[in-house]
């Protein structure tokens, strides 16, 4: 079979596929791509042996088809040395040598037969679907894959829980510390349903989301995902088991209410937290009226630090520790000027959420607090 192609488009398919490779795969073939020509249209193939992402785009004077492994390595490394220019491939249908011709030369080496590459898995015919914009599927990610946890005793916080409802798409995200919870009031559902989207298909996609537009379709049953958008198509093996009941543990009723501006609060608290422990990172929030001081210590190396930021609040004083670096992170992806801290007391979590939402999007973070000594 034979075929031309653009050098920087057949890059930029590539790349974007090839970070579903691992670095060790158990099968050697899942070290290269699968490479199917159909007409003019070459569709190239990545998997882990769970996640599989697939793309597709148009080449000229072909001649032949079929399908072939390339090492992803071997074809990636020289790609990315090359101007814009075509490449014509050149395949052997018997030995799998292929051949490439460029402008000023030619490599050639040895593929594998397509045929040992691994089928993807096929849903069940009961497979549940949802269709949102690529962008509402982007921020619903954006917003709560930080907070997923890399725990191998409790793979189901591993990943991103879509909990689909007739009223609403909810997301969420724990790793028992903190917890993002983000409900899309203009998704719905046909009926109540759930999956936990692992990490690893979840960071691809967030990788691959920006440049995309229009519809994403998700199809799952109960054990695989099928996210299917314009240019890319990917499978993946869902986790196993059930979330926690995220409600349950979000309190309600909260005494201490404080509204303060995020950028002056989080940088505040990244600079305290220099002087915290390193082991616990711990900092201390004294809530008085319309002031938030923040202090820190390390007994061992006898530095502290201490710094008040102005809130508005009128209630009774409240003291309460939390980790600085778990803070900040639920800080830096909060996408609001003004949030509000709800607190009840030092044992009980504390809840972040946006001033204002933005329209028919409901957000909330939740922070474990730090038992205080004294």
């Amino acid at each position: 079979m034979k075929f031309v192609v653009s050098s920087t488009a057949l890059q930029s398919h590539l790349q974007a596929i090839n970070k579903v490779i691992n670095s060790k795969n158990t099968i050697p073939i899942l070290d290269s791509f699968l490479f199917e020509l159909a007409g003019n249209t070459l569709k190239m193939t990545a998997s882990d042996g769970e996640t599989t992402l697939v793309t597709s785009m148009e080449v000229t004077n072909v001649s032949g088809s079929g399908k072939f492994a390339v090492s992803a390595k071997l074809l990636l490394d020289p790609l990315k040395e090359f101007p814009e220019q075509p490449l014509t491939f050149d395949i052997n249908d018997d030995n799998i040598e292929i051949f490439i011709y460029f402008q000023n030369g030619k490599c050639n080496f040895i593929g594998q037969k397509g045929e040992e590459y691994p089928q993807m898995p096929e849903l069940k015919d009961n497979a549940t679907s949802l269709s949102m914009s690529v962008s509402d599927l982007l921020n619903g990610i954006n917003l709560t894959l930080f907070a997923t946890a890399d725990d191998e005793l409790r793979p189901v916080m591993n990943g991103i829980y879509i909990d689909i409802s007739p009223d609403d798409v909810t997301f969420v995200a724990t790793n028992g510390h903190k917890l993002v919870r983000f409900k899309e009031m203009a998704l719905k559902g046909n009926e109540a349903s759930s999956f936990i989207f692992p990490k690893k298909p979840a960071t691809l996609l967030r990788n691959i989301l920006p440049k995309e537009s229009g519809e994403a379709k998700i199809s799952f049953d109960d054990k695989n995902a099928v996210v299917l958008v314009a240019n890319y198509k990917m499978v993946c093996r869902l986790v196993e088991g059930k979330f926690p009941n995220y409600n349950s543990v979000i309190p309600t009723g909260n005494a201490h209410k404080i509204t303060i501006d995020r950028m002056s609060f989080m940088t505040a608290l990244k600079r305290v937290s220099v002087f915290a422990n390193q082991g616990t990172c711990l900092v201390k929030l004294q809530i008085i009226e319309n002031n938030i001081m923040l202090t820190a210590q390390d007994i061992d190396f006898s530095t502290s630090a201490e710094e008040t930021v102005p809130c508005q609040y009128d209630g009774e004083g409240l003291i309460i520790g939390f980790k600085a670096d778990f803070f900040i992170d639920l800080l830096y992806n909060l996408p609001a000027s003004d949030i509000v801290i709800e607190l009840s007391d030092p044992s009980r979590a504390g809840i972040i959420y946006p001033l204002e939402n933005e329209e028919n999007e409901d957000l909330l973070m939740l922070l474990m607090p730090m038992m205080l000594s004294e």
